[in-house]
């Protein structure tokens, strides 16, 4: 989900402020301002992009549309230098489900340099946003991609020029924030429409592994890091930037104890029948979700999934898009090296561990 940092705190208002569209209904403040007319406002405070990279890094990109209809399309980073058939990593961004773009500048330096780290082709999904588009868009456009990825599989992509470099039968799914979320959700709406298949809903494509970076998950009872954990005011992420962020993108009337918010609330998904395939879990020390994602952790291993987790110190909410700090750049690239290792040790037994980045 990562949000942004900016000069002033990412502070919560309700709509006193009246301009030619009304009054504003939420805003958070230089992200996003929605009003009551349904107009909806969002600051160009990232820069977007094209996908031309520097030489130097080894990896070329490109822009595919998936849905010109709906806006939904990819940008894919592909590494130069390879041997044999490449893993695909379908990568979903974060921005609360309300704002930021697979072109934000943030984004794609780190998809490029994932990429070439972790030598595998990524497929970053822009999908559409809330709260013109509410859930379940967001999780419906994350399917259409994969069910793009999946007859490109089919007939062969022989109009795509990646399709010759990439193995369908390696593919992760993956993403930050709101996007780790999305990857969650995609899985479990999956195996809900298909009977608890989802494998066989996307062959020929085989799913080796999930990784959700500072999943973004609430709940209507606070946790422990939600409550006390102090969030300096460029934090990416405070608890009422989270909370709106939850109005904006939930159906009207719901609350933070829906299922694609709390996925441990009653009556929400069993983990019990969750994907048979590992999970990595990548969480922030300084991130006031931690203690959210540690419960989701347990709750994966206790379920018997194989799950590992890593713990960056130091570190807050988006540390590895949005902090250019010494400490920040270490972490980015530990927390790197860790997801090549996953990725490229699917093959072996995983079971429950923890890797605490010093």
């Amino acid at each position: 989900m990562a949000a942004v940092q900016v000069g002033s705190s990412l502070s919560h208002k309700i709509g006193k402020d009246r301009h030619q569209h009304g009054v504003v209904a939420e805003e958070i403040d230089g992200l996003i301002k929605a009003y009551k007319d349904g107009h909806v406002e969002r600051p160009q405070i990232v820069p977007c992009v094209t996908s031309s990279l520097a030489p130097e890094l080894g990896v070329t990109s490109r822009d595919t549309v998936i849905d010109k209809f709906k806006n939904i399309w990819a940008r894919f980073y592909v590494p130069i230098k390879f041997h044999g058939k490449l893993p695909l990593l379908v990568y979903f961004h974060g921005g609360g489900f309300c704002v930021g773009s697979a072109a934000w500048s943030c984004y794609h330096d780190f998809l490029a340099r994932l990429a070439a780290k972790a030598n595998c082709i990524i497929m970053s999904v822009n999908y559409r946003l809330a709260p013109e588009n509410p859930l379940p868009a967001a999780y419906d456009d994350g399917i259409k991609a994969l069910m793009w990825l999946k007859q490109q599989a089919l007939c062969g992509g022989a109009d795509n020029w990646w399709t010759s470099q990439w193995s369908f039968s390696d593919i992760f799914l993956a993403g930050d924030s709101a996007g780790a979320n999305i990857a969650f959700n995609i899985i479990t709406r999956l195996d809900s429409f298909n009977a608890g298949q989802a494998a066989a809903a996307i062959k020929p494509l085989k799913l080796k592994g999930i990784i959700l970076i500072q999943p973004f998950f609430g709940g209507e009872a606070r946790t422990h890091s939600e409550k006390y954990l102090v969030q300096s005011p460029r934090s990416a992420l405070n608890l009422a930037a989270s909370d709106t962020y939850w109005r904006l993108a939930l159906p009207c009337g719901a609350n933070r104890d829906h299922p694609w918010c709390n996925p441990l609330a009653k009556g929400s998904v069993k983990l019990e029948g969750f994907v048979k395939f590992p999970i990595m879990v990548c969480i922030s020390e300084m991130d006031i979700l931690k203690d959210r994602n540690l419960q989701l952790v347990a709750s994966l291993g206790r379920a018997g999934k194989r799950v590992e987790h890593v713990v960056c110190k130091g570190v807050g909410h988006a540390f590895q898009i949005l902090s250019k700090s010494q400490l920040s750049q270490t972490r980015t690239l530990e927390i790197m090296a860790r997801i090549e290792g996953f990725i490229s040790g699917t093959r072996s037994p995983l079971s429950t561990t923890v890797h605490n980045l010093m």
